[in-house]
């Protein structure tokens, strides 16, 4: 899917062996860095030509009131998108007072590569320049995970075969509230994409108001205040020089720029090289001077350790991480690359988050404008429970401090408990269009989801205990007060006016997504507040005051739980994705030419309403985040109905369909989506990774890789195992955190290992039903019986009108009509013109 002669093979780095100016967006993307707090896009040092030039800190938005066409009851009333923190990657490069600008440059060697192992992005050039010269130019970028408002960037320049002056212009420079000189916007292209959901929204007022701003020395700093939503930043940037050539410097600094320029007298062979250390802060309150003695702070410690220290301990940092998170497929160092670029891209959404949520780009790009969505706690935090579990405890606690925010969300939708809100950044509901944002009251179990996901994992008691138990109590709440009781001989609990994952079906009844998640929702709560009714009585009596629950409550939800209301057609022998979804049009989805996908930017909503197809998995879903509560004949039908209505608009929806069809058999095509999934963003499958990563989309290639081919599930707390191999791979293993034990999985086509690598506890578990434990210093080895059912093909959809519906009608698919004019339908009785 690569061009391999421009990003060559290497397992550990991603390589640009050729530069491509028409590429800029999405190589700016793919080369980011990033620790969760702050990150950089991988714009080039010179500062000059770009998609968007990004530096984007976790949080940091601005603010502004929602002008509904149509303005009614309880719409969303406040925007927020991030806002672009001062740009502090520019080291300008003058030779013979001749820009390097790489466009333009004639580059006699050109390589740029992000190694995972220590999380540096490095650039190397053999510059020619006008006068014939030739220079060698390498930079670096690292943003540090240990030190988390760090950045540290150098530029070493050596005149190879002449002297020459050379002068490099080191800036921070407010890019939020215009462009310089140079091309690339601060914001989001809209030209390309006006109409496109997933960009952010452009703000044309100005963002940033100055606040305190200086130069002492070689130390810059700028300031400040977010103008609506009144949040805070400032950024603090020191310099040193080192070079045996003559030298002199001078500074400029204004409310909008700092300027730190090194002019130098080069002679051939005696290198320069500028180290650039960059601290930065932000806060809602917290005054602007204070945030400067703040990056003062951390530069003056990087000042007392020395640079190299913090290169020491950001790859020490990530020998860590990869220890805890690598995933290995052997024989395959292309797929292994892509691997491990994606894993690599969680830890730089979600590492130093810090109780902050985990944006749907991370901080590579401004896509989706830096909201936080659903997808992290279904897409993310399973594997942050499993490889890093106070990452995925603090992407938690960041959903219990919004509990007051959607505690009132609640109410103000006329419902008990809480409901969080389906797109934000400050806690307040942000989605403009209800019914695809605020009708998926299914964010409320997917937290749940993640919560319960983080306890299997950690059986961390204390967090429960300590005010988590409030997510899953209020969530439970919303559900009795949003579903009703149904008595038509059988008393059944439904849930109408909701949307489910898929966006392009909305405000339905009886989503049989939501259903099921409710129902996990409910049951598990009122389970986790009797353990820790037993476990914890102290903890449980603080929240029953804290909340006024009551047992009456506990059996409401066990009630309702049980008799959830769960579509299924006897006429199909499937599960419904809603009550109505079958009575719709079929989308002829094989049919559908190319240019109109995908169909969110060239239909209507209310006309992909009217039909049965998929912006992204739902039942399927289900299936796997439930995969308990349906039998292998119901996923198999479901699968094979509903694959070929999912048009996979959505990159969330191809990794659920791997893992679902490798465990029904399907093992060519689970590869092949896993395939699509390991390179969405890599190679721009969905033409908009110039936005920024695709997060959720990584976090579920790991769990497309230890769910679905390596077959574990954790359903009710129970680790389980049934691999599914592919036929190429010779090897996979993959390592995960089971209740403070880390554990090593080794999967061949006739075996499993199960090997103990951290911890003293043993870890208990199955294989295919039969139980296992394994404990330090003796490996569990299973033999494997094969690796599953093996299908051939993929599902298809029918076009002969043979499928009948329970109302005894056929369904045959079709494509909407694009005409500009209407057609007439004549009466059949009537008399036609001759």
């Amino acid at each position: 899917m690569l061009d391999r002669d421009r990003f060559p093979v290497d397992p550990w780095r991603l390589v640009e062996a050729q530069y491509d100016p028409e590429d800029l967006g999405v190589a700016e993307t793919v080369f980011a860095v990033g620790n969760g707090f702050l990150g950089m896009r991988g714009n080039n040092s010179e500062g000059r030509k770009a998609h968007q030039h990004g530096t984007f800190i976790n949080g940091l938005h601005e603010t502004w009131k929602i002008n509904h066409a149509e303005q009614a009851y309880g719409f969303a009333e406040v925007g927020q998108t991030i806002v672009n923190a001062p740009d502090s990657k520019i080291m300008r490069l003058y030779v013979d007072d001749e820009p390097l600008a790489l466009d333009e440059a004639d580059m006699l060697e050109y390589e740029r590569s992000l190694d995972f192992r220590d999380g540096v992005l490095r650039r190397d050039v053999l510059w020619l320049t006008p006068a014939g010269k030739r220079v060698r130019v390498t930079s670096s970028r690292m943003v540090s995970f240990p030190e988390r408002h760090l950045a540290v960037m150098t530029m070493d320049v050596t005149m190879i075969d002449a002297d020459a002056p050379l002068t490099i212009s080191c800036q921070v420079l407010n890019r939020q509230d215009g462009q310089d000189e140079y091309a690339g916007t601060a914001g989001p292209e809209q030209d390309k994409g006006k109409n496109d959901p997933r960009k952010a929204q452009r703000i044309a007022d100005r963002v940033f108001l100055p606040g305190e701003y200086w130069q002492q020395d070689d130390r810059s700093a700028l300031s400040y205040k977010v103008a609506n939503s009144n949040m805070r930043v400032a950024v603090v940037a020191d310099h040193h020089i080192e070079t045996e050539n003559e030298w002199r410097s001078r500074n400029f600094v204004d409310a909008d720029i700092a300027k730190n320029v090194y002019s130098v007298a080069a002679k051939q062979g005696v290198p320069v090289r500028i180290t650039k250390v960059v601290s930065y802060h932000s806060s809602r309150t917290t005054p602007t001077r204070e945030l400067i003695d703040r990056c003062q702070r951390t530069l003056d410690r990087v000042l007392d350790d020395g640079v190299e220290l913090q290169y020491t301990r950001q790859r020490e940092w990530l020998d860590e991480y990869w220890r805890r998170s690598d995933v290995e497929v052997e024989g395959h160092d292309d797929l292994q690359q892509a691997i491990r670029w994606n894993i690599f891209q969680l830890a730089q959404a979600s590492a130093r988050a810090d109780g902050l949520g985990i944006a749907a780009k991370g901080v590579t790009g401004s896509g989706y404008g830096g909201h936080y969505f659903w997808d992290t706690e279904i897409y993310l935090v399973p594997f942050l429970a499993y490889t890093s579990p106070l990452w995925a405890r603090n992407a938690l606690r960041m959903r219990q401090e919004m509990l007051p925010s959607a505690r009132k969300r609640a109410r103000k939708l006329n419902e008990a408990g809480a409901l969080f809100p389906w797109r934000t950044i400050n806690g307040e509901e942000a989605s403009a269009y209800y019914a695809a944002g605020t009708a998926q009251y299914h964010i409320n179990a997917d937290v749940t989801y993640a919560l319960a996901k983080f306890m299997h994992a950690t059986d961390d008691v204390d967090f429960l205990a300590n005010g988590a138990v409030d997510i899953a109590v209020e969530t439970a709440r919303l559900w009795i007060s949003l579903g009703f009781w149904r008595r038509n001989g059988v008393e059944t609990f439904e849930i109408h006016g909701v949307t489910g994952p898929d966006e392009y079906t909305t405000v339905v009844n009886n989503n049989l997504f939501t259903n099921v998640m409710a129902r996990f929702n409910l049951t598990y709560a009122a389970r986790t507040v009797r353990a820790l009714a037993i476990t914890r009585p102290e903890a449980y009596e603080r929240m029953v005051s804290r909340l006024g629950l009551t047992m009456a409550e506990l059996a409401e939800w066990d009630r309702a739980a049980a008799a959830m209301h769960i579509p299924f057609s006897e006429a199909l022998q499937i599960h419904p994705q809603d009550s109505h979804f079958l009575e719709r049009e079929v989308w002829d989805l094989a049919n559908t030419p190319q240019e109109q996908k995908p169909l969110m930017l060239h239909f209507h909503p209310l006309v992909i309403y009217r039909f049965q197809v998929l912006k992204q998995a739902d039942v399927v879903l289900a299936l796997f985040l439930q995969g308990d509560q349906f039998t292998l004949e119901e996923k198999l039908a479901d699968f094979d109905y509903y694959d070929p209505l999912t048009t996979s608009d959505s990159t969330l929806s191809n990794v659920v369909q791997s893992i679902i069809a490798v465990e029904i058999g399907y093992q060519d095509l689970a590869l092949e989506y896993f395939h699509d999934s390991l390179f969405v963003d890599l190679a721009d499958l969905h033409n908009n990774t110039s936005d920024g990563v695709h997060v959720a989309s990584a976090g579920g290639v790991w769990s497309a890789l230890a769910s679905g081919f390596g077959g574990m599930r954790d359903h009710d707390g129970v680790l389980t195992f049934d691999p599914r191999l592919p036929v190429s791979w010779p090897e996979l293993r993959y390592r995960m955190i089971w209740h403070g034990t880390r554990v090593l999985v080794t999967l061949t086509a006739d075996a499993m290992r199960v090997s103990v690598i951290e911890g003293e506890n043993p870890v208990s578990f199955e294989v295919r039903g039969e139980a296992f434990e394994v404990s330090p210093g003796h490996d569990v080895v299973v033999k494997l019986d094969g690796q599953g059912p093996v299908r051939l093909g993929a599902p298809t959809q029918r076009s002969d009108g043979g499928i009948r519906r329970d109302d005894g009608t056929f369904m045959r698919p079709a494509v909407p009509t694009v005409t500009d004019t209407i057609p007439t339908i004549p009466y059949e009785g009537s008399r036609q013109a001759s």
